[in-house]
């Protein structure tokens, strides 16, 4: 099953618009989610950083206020022990009725780590949430009190009287592009996450994690998602005006091209973009990646271009080398992902249908065949 996914936000902004009005803008928030609930999108990524209100009351009035969308909690391993979070995101679960799924966040910024005080290594902080995960999944799925002793924790007669409502458990994305990351996801990650890159990369990347999937039996079982920005108008022509000044407005206010190599993200999805941004302005039918250059890609910075059409067209090729879910942020918050929704994602999933009923019709034939 493919979801299509957006993003929310505590108050109207984006890179290309500063944020405006207060901190937590509760009419903003219930405004922006009915409104790509009513375009079709299934899920909203709510993000988790040092300095932001806390994601996890933001989930709770969202699914409080909605009846359909869902949730994909960005949840930051590290800085709350691993049986407490088991019980939070169970029990917001079902309060959620089932539509919660939690997105796994291990650190991509030194500074942002520091800030609440975690300063761990990269690779020991992957280790950490090996450990993090194993024991949360074990919290939820025990039907007993158990002990665990790691190197980082060390629980006695864990056990959680909440189970998720969803089963056998919560559903765990996961991101992180580097091989540490890599290698918790194929033991871990129901679905795993990826930026916008060039379809040859996404597919290597998507072959790694598989590959890391197999030591543990569970190659075919792991999901993905492409995260991107779409930029979608009537005719091309204006697609591309409109990206022409969303560019400038993004150069006007970043450093972008003239920032020292080493205040540049240095994340590995991060890089990977600032390299396929070397390889073109635009790549395979139409992935944008001037965004990324200009901005040194600190997030989900590369984008579709084109008509609703021409989207959804480009957005199928990712489908046809893995990717079932498609994470969308807008430029312009709103009203992009309600044209995402509305005028992109019937469009894609026509062709999912069509691609569905094409492998389905060899089946058939040999079955009519054998009678």
């Amino acid at each position: 099953m493919s979801e299509f996914i957006g993003h929310t936000g505590t108050q109207a902004g984006s890179d290309i618009s500063p944020p405006s009005g207060p901190a937590i803008d509760t009419d903003y928030v219930l405004n922006h989610v009915r409104a790509l609930e009513a375009a079709g999108i299934d899920r909203l990524l709510m993000g988790a950083f040092s300095t932001w209100p806390d994601n996890n009351q933001l989930a709770a009035y969202v699914l409080a206020n909605t009846s359909r969308i869902g949730s994909l909690l960005a949840h930051r391993t590290g800085f709350v022990a691993p049986t407490v979070a088991a019980r939070q995101l169970a029990t917001l679960d079902h309060f959620g009725k089932g539509r919660l799924w939690v997105h796994i966040i291990t650190g991509g910024s030194e500074e942002d780590q520091a800030r609440d005080g975690d300063f761990l290594t990269h690779d020991e902080r992957y280790e950490r949430t090996d450990e993090y995960l194993t024991v949360l999944k074990k919290v939820w799925e025990s039907d007993a009190p158990f002990d665990h002793e790691g190197r980082f924790y060390k629980f006695k007669g864990a056990f959680s009287q909440v189970k998720p409502l969803q089963k056998p458990r919560i559903p765990i994305s996961f991101g992180g592009s580097s091989d540490a990351a890599i290698a918790v996801a194929g033991k871990h990650a129901d679905v795993y996450a990826l930026w916008g890159e060039p379809l040859d990369k996404a597919k290597e990347t998507i072959d790694k994690v598989r590959a890391e999937g197999a030591k543990y039996g569970r190659a075919d079982d792991i999901r993905f998602t492409l995260a991107f920005r779409t930029i979608v108008a009537d005719t091309e022509e204006k697609a591309w005006e409109n990206a022409a000044r969303i560019l400038e407005i993004v150069k006007s206010r970043s450093a972008g091209f003239s920032a020292p190599a080493g205040k540049l993200p240095s994340n590995i999805g991060s890089v990977r973009l600032r390299e396929a941004a070397a390889r073109g302005k635009v790549l395979d039918k139409r992935l944008w990646t001037e965004v990324a250059a200009a901005s040194g890609a600190g997030g989900n910075s590369t984008a579709l271009v084109g008509t609703p059409e021409q989207v959804a067209d480009a957005i199928l090729d990712y489908y046809d080398i893995g990717i079932s879910n498609f994470l969308v942020r807008g430029f312009y918050p709103t009203e992009d992902t309600v044209t995402y929704g509305r005028d992109v994602v019937p469009l894609v999933k026509a062709g999912i249908a069509e691609r569905k009923e094409r492998a389905a019709a060899p089946l058939a034939g040999k079955v009519a065949g054998a009678r």
